[in-house]
């Protein structure tokens, strides 16, 4: 009897447009192996965000098996290209079959929630259609902008989801500010001044209180929401260069990753020892756009940058001495703008470049 083939290993989804920002769903769906979303970077009022999944077809009658095909389920319109997307983490628990405690219900039988920051923070949930076709339609449920007194807003650069209560996300923007809303007031619980100069980035730790920010000063500064009239600078760059994202490791908390702008070398460091990085991964021969963890392993972080490599990299000997060389390398057909780690199905890496998605298993 023929065997099925090999299963593929990646996936490639073409969009109409740069792809920018993407992010996993954290529902794990019968109907299709895989969600995402994407965002694109067009330079002008109207942009897109693209819900993406999964489906089996068969090719040709002459086939045995059906292949794997990526395709857009819903399309949501968007002013100003999404400097960030992610899906509610309401349901990762269940995902990873430990029960919901620790925060938010699952979603699985509620509200499928997307947010984006741009101009604002938006809201969107998105349901099944109706259609029989896979396709989903959407509705825009919430979109939190702090200045009530005037039409101007400081555009936002980033934000995080908070995994441990779904009703907390926390923004970052040009104006200085990081901004932690309550979804369910659709109110701000706190604004303040976290940085000199623009904030690029927001993550919170495990948990509901930590949270740290980076930002154009080069500093990583870390925030106990339990007292906000202190903050704690982990790192600042030697010459004050500008520090673009943040990630937070979530199976150690004591670990962040960043880089600068313009950078090649990603910085590890560990909130115990502030001031020195633990390590500095140098493995890119561009500059580094995105870094993530591996959502079920500690010591795994993966990078990727303007030299069309995503690198995995295997930290567990790094207090022995520097970590020269990758574990994984894969080489995509451009520059790679964004890279997500999906933590419902952590074999699989995703990574946006030119006008495609792609998705890789490790």
């Amino acid at each position: 009897m023929e065997s099925p083939p090999q299963r593929k290993e990646i996936y490639t989804y073409k969009a109409p447009w740069t792809v920018f920002s993407l992010a996993w769903s954290h529902r794990l769906e019968s109907s299709s192996q895989f969600r995402l979303a994407i965002g694109s970077y067009v330079e002008q009022y109207n942009n897109t965000v693209q819900i993406v999944k999964t489906r089996s077809i068969l090719e040709h009658p002459s086939h045995a098996y059906p292949t794997t095909q990526l395709y857009a389920a819903c399309e949501i319109e968007h002013p100003y290209p999404c400097t960030k997307v992610l899906w509610s983490p309401e349901g990762m628990k269940n995902a990873a079959g430990s029960g919901t405690e620790g925060g938010g219900a699952s979603n699985l039988g509620g509200r499928d929630l997307l947010a984006t920051t741009g101009d604002y923070l938006r809201v969107w949930s998105v349901s099944d259609d109706g259609s029989g076709k896979g396709t989903l339609t959407h509705k825009r449920e919430a979109i939190l902008n702090n200045n009530r007194n005037s039409e101007y807003c400081a555009p936002l650069t980033s934000f995080d989801w908070n995994e441990y209560d779904a009703n907390m996300i926390g923004t970052s923007s040009i104006d200085t500010t990081c901004t932690i809303w309550d979804l369910t007031t659709q109110t701000a619980r706190t604004q303040l001044i976290a940085h000199d100069r623009e904030v690029f980035d927001i993550a919170f730790s495990r948990g509901t209180d930590l949270f740290a920010s980076v930002g154009a000063d080069g500093s990583v500064r870390l925030f106990d929401l339990r007292s906000l009239e202190h903050s704690t600078i982990i790192y600042e760059t030697p010459n004050l260069d500008p520090l673009l994202r943040l990630e937070w490791n979530k199976q150690d908390p004591n670990y962040l990753a960043t880089f600068k702008v313009d950078s090649r070398n990603t910085i590890i460091l560990d909130i115990r020892v502030p001031s020195v990085p633990v390590t500095e991964l140098e493995g890119h021969s561009g500059c580094v756009n995105a870094v993530a963890w591996a959502p079920h392993s500690s010591c795994h972080v993966c990078t990727a940058g303007d030299d069309s490599q995503a690198l995995i990299w295997d930290l567990s000997q790094m207090s022995r001495g520097p970590i020269d060389d990758p574990i994984l390398a894969y080489n995509a057909e451009g520059e790679v703008n964004n890279l997500q780690w999906s933590a419902s199905q952590p074999d699989w890496v995703s990574i946006a470049f030119l006008d495609k998605l792609q998705i890789l298993r490790v």
